[in-house]
């Protein structure tokens, strides 16, 4: 699967998992919220397996970018908190990390 559409919903199921048992954790939400934050979490693992590339840790480090990025738009979105200029700045950053590591010709 190419990254560009796995990375977006690998950031979705993580998000949703996390926050699902921030919900029970934090916000006092009932405990049945941790059956589909382990779910979610468990689809964003397999997702962020099937990203082509040699090494893991390359995925997942490019995959970092990404995250930070739908962070930033779920505190938006969700959260009602809209980011600052360093959100955003911060977000850009990341993002041309990400695809820094993804896009560098790699020798053989």
């Amino acid at each position: 699967m190419p990254a560009a559409l796995v990375y977006p919903l690998a950031a979705l199921a993580e998000i949703a998992g996390c926050f699902a048992i921030w919900a029970w954790w934090r916000l006092g939400a009932s405990a049945l919220w941790i059956v589909p934050g382990v779910a979610t979490l468990v689809v964003f693992a397999w997702l962020l397996a099937q990203v082509e590339t040699g090494a893991a840790g390359r995925a997942f480090a490019a995959y970092g970018g990404v995250y930070i990025a739908a962070s930033v738009l779920w505190m938006w979105l969700a959260e009602g908190h809209r980011p600052d200029r360093w959100d955003i700045l911060g977000t850009a950053v990341c993002l041309l990390g990400a695809a820094i590591i993804l896009a560098a010709p790699r020798g053989t």
